[in-house]
C-alpha cells in the first residue's frame, strides 16, 4: 500500500508535471497542504524536501514554496539513453514482435527501452506518462489508449509537447496532437477484406468491431464502405460493436442471436485475430463448420492464425517492421531531422477459414 508521504509527493509532482501549477507559481502553504492531504507537517516537509532535491520546487525564505523550471533542468541535464515505450499490451498478441523490432534498432543506437503498458485504460496511461516523465526518458513511442474516446490526459501530452520531448505514435494517433506516427490503413484494408468476401458470393456478413479504439472505428468504416458499393445487398449487413472492457460472453450472446436467425450470416468479420480465434471456437461449439457453414476472417496475421484449424484468413500487420521503423523515426526525432509518418497497406492473407457460401444460403 502506498504510504502517506509517497501519496503527497506523487500528487504534487503530477500537479506540477501536468501544468496545474505553472513554473514560478506559489504552492499552497504547509498548513494548507496538511489540510488538503490530512497528514502531519513532517509528512509534508518530507515530500516537499524530496521534490526540492529533484528540482521541482524551490523555496524563498519567508516567501513560501514555488514551482521550479523543471523544463530547463530537463534540457540542461538530461543525457538519458532511455526511450520510453507505452503500449496497450506488452506480453501477448502482436506486441512482442513490435517491441522486438524497436529494440533491435534502439539498442544498436546505444539506447535502451523502458516499457509500460496501459491495458487500454486512461488511468494507467496517465501513470505511465508520469513515470516516463519522472524517469526523464529521451523520447517516447506511444500506442494511444482508447483512441476513439475523449482522452483525459491531454494536459500531460501538452506538457510533453511544450517540453519538446520527441514523441511518435504507433498503430493509431490522437487527432488533437501533431506527433508523427506509424500506422496501418485500417479503412482500406478492411474494405479489401470485405470486398474479398463479397466477391466469393457472401451477401450477409456480420462485422464485430471494438469501437473504443480508433483502429476499430476505421475498420468498421471499411466494412461499411464495402457495402456502400453494393446497395442492393447492404441491408443484409450486420454489426456488433463492443469496447475493450466488455466480457467476451456479451459478444458471444449477440453472435448466438444472429446464428439462430433463419437468414443467419454466411461470414463473420472480426476486429482482429485475437477476437477471431475464440469466435471460431464458439461457432464450432454451436455445431457449425468453418468454412462449409460459415466463413470467418480476422486482422493482423497473428502468428497463431496459420496454425488454427482451419487456418485463419486475415490481413497482415507489419509488426516487427513497424517496430524497426518506429525506432529509426525516433532517432530522426532525437537528431532533429524531418520525419515522415508511415501508413502501411496490409496484404490479404487467404487461408482455409473462408469459402463460397452454399447456394441455399444466398437469396
Amino acid at each position: 500500500m502506498e504510504n502517506k508521504y509517497q501519496r503527497v509527493k506523487d500528487s504534487l509532482k503530477e500537479a506540477i508535471l501536468s501544468g496545474k501549477y505553472p513554473i514560478d507559481e506559489k504552492l499552497p502553504t504547509e498548513t494548507e497542504l496538511m489540510e488538503q492531504f490530512k497528514v502531519s507537517r513532517y509528512t509534508i516537509r518530507r515530500a516537499v524536501g524530496d521534490l526540492e532535491t529533484e528540482h521541482f520546487i524551490y523555496r524563498i525564505q519567508g516567501g513560501g514554496m514555488f514551482v521550479q523550471d523543471w523544463h530547463k533542468d530537463w534540457a540542461t541535464e538530461n543525457d538519458s539513453k532511455m526511450i520510453g515505450v507505452i503500449t496497450t499490451h506488452i506480453a501477448d498478441y502482436i506486441f512482442p514482435q513490435i517491441i522486438y523490432g524497436m529494440d533491435k534498432v534502439i539498442s544498436d543506437g546505444g539506447y535502451s527501452l523502458l516499457l509500460g503498458n496501459t491495458h487500454n485504460n486512461h488511468d494507467k496511461e496517465r501513470k505511465n506518462l508520469i513515470n516516463m516523465l519522472n524517469s526523464k526518458v529521451a523520447g517516447l513511442i506511444i500506442e494511444p489508449t482508447q483512441s476513439a474516446l475523449p482522452n483525459p490526459n491531454m494536459d500531460l501530452y501538452q506538457e510533453i509537447k511544450d517540453d519538446q520531448i520527441p514523441v511518435l505514435f504507433i498503430n493509431a494517433a490522437y487527432p488533437q496532437l501533431d506527433f508523427p506516427y506509424v500506422t496501418t490503413d485500417d479503412v482500406g484494408a478492411e474494405k479489401k477484406l470485405i470486398d474479398h468476401l463479397l466477391q466469393m458470393g457472401h451477401e450477409s456478413i456480420l462485422g464485430i468491431f471494438q469501437v473504443d479504439d480508433i483502429q476499430g472505428v476505421h475498420r468498421m468504416n471499411g466494412f461499411v464502405q464495402a457495402y456502400q458499393e453494393h446497395p442492393d445487398i447492404s441491408y443484409k449487413s450486420n454489426l456488433i460493436m463492443y469496447q475493450s472492457g466488455d466480457d467476451f460472453s456479451r459478444i458471444t450472446s449477440r453472435i448466438a442471436s444472429y446464428l439462430k436467425d433463419n437468414e443467419r450470416p454466411t461470414a463473420i468479420a472480426c476486429y482482429n485475430d485475437q477476437l477471431a480465434i475464440p469466435v471460431m471456437a464458439f461457432v464450432k461449439e454451436q455445431g457449425l463448420r468453418v468454412p462449409q457453414d460459415i466463413s470467418i476472417v480476422g486482422f493482423d496475421n497473428y502468428q497463431m492464425s496459420q496454425y488454427m484449424s482451419p487456418g485463419l484468413t486475415t490481413l497482415n500487420h507489419e509488426k516487427e517492421i513497424m517496430g524497426e521503423d518506429a525506432g529509426r523515426m525516433m532517432f530522426q526525432l532525437l537528431n532533429k531531422q524531418p520525419v515522415q509518418s508511415i501508413t502501411y497497406e496490409p496484404e490479404l492473407v487467404i487461408r482455409q477459414s473462408t469459402g463460397a457460401p452454399k447456394p441455399s444460403q444466398i437469396g
